[in-house]
């Protein structure tokens, strides 16, 4: 009985995450309410509480699980034979479609809204994310176990490229202070990261 009723609870909190994902894409995180995900989802509005106790909950747990599909479950692992330059671009450039992406942005400013006013609360979501490793620190290791590349403190490294990454892709989007970015910029982006990375940390690159 308890296995059941677990199993339906999983069903009713799956469809309540596939309607926001709907929801939230036709009618944006702010045009979506929780009667419209109880609708959607074809299930009762005390459901979604139950699953969800506010939106924002919600739109946490979408951003986690993007960052867990754009930056943490891709394939890219390292080959020797392959250019650094040419393979950590790679990698950059999912960083920057992931951190620049329409989706991405509005989830985001959401989360940033709701938890503005409770910092530890948002610092704590970060870190949750940030813990994961990502396929950059896979690619990171794998370069230096094979000598060309050169650091001893792998996290700063990530958060050398996060840092040039947002400050171009992330942080401007988000307020609307720029232009979306063309793919050209994107790429042009990119080179520049790497080429910064590679002359701190390259070797026989």
């Amino acid at each position: 009985m308890t296995s059941t009723t677990r199993t339906r609870s999983d069903v009713k909190r799956d469809a309540i995450i596939q309607a926001a994902k709907h929801a939230f894409q036709e009618f944006g995180v702010n045009g979506t309410s929780m009667d419209k995900l109880a609708e959607l989802a074809n299930v009762s509005k005390r459901t979604v509480y139950n699953h969800f106790s506010a939106k924002e909950e919600l739109v946490m747990h979408l951003i986690k699980e993007q960052w867990q599909s754009a930056l943490v479950d891709i394939g890219a692992p390292y080959d020797p034979e392959i250019l650094l330059a040419d393979q950590l671009t790679d990698l950059i450039m999912a960083d920057i479609n992931f951190m620049s992406g329409d989706e991405h942005l509005e989830l985001a400013r959401v989360a940033i809204g709701h938890f503005f006013y409770e910092p530890n609360r948002l610092k704590d979501e970060v870190a949750q994310l940030q813990a994961q490793e990502k396929a950059m620190h896979k690619w990171l290791k794998a370069a230096r176990k094979d000598n060309r590349m050169d650091f001893d403190d792998i996290e700063q490294v990530v958060e050398e490229m996060d840092s040039l990454v947002k400050g171009q892709c992330f942080w401007p989007q988000l307020f609307k202070l720029e232009d979306p970015l063309t793919e050209t910029r994107k790429l042009q982006i990119a080179k520049g990261v790497t080429e910064l990375i590679l002359c701190r940390y390259g070797v026989n690159t």
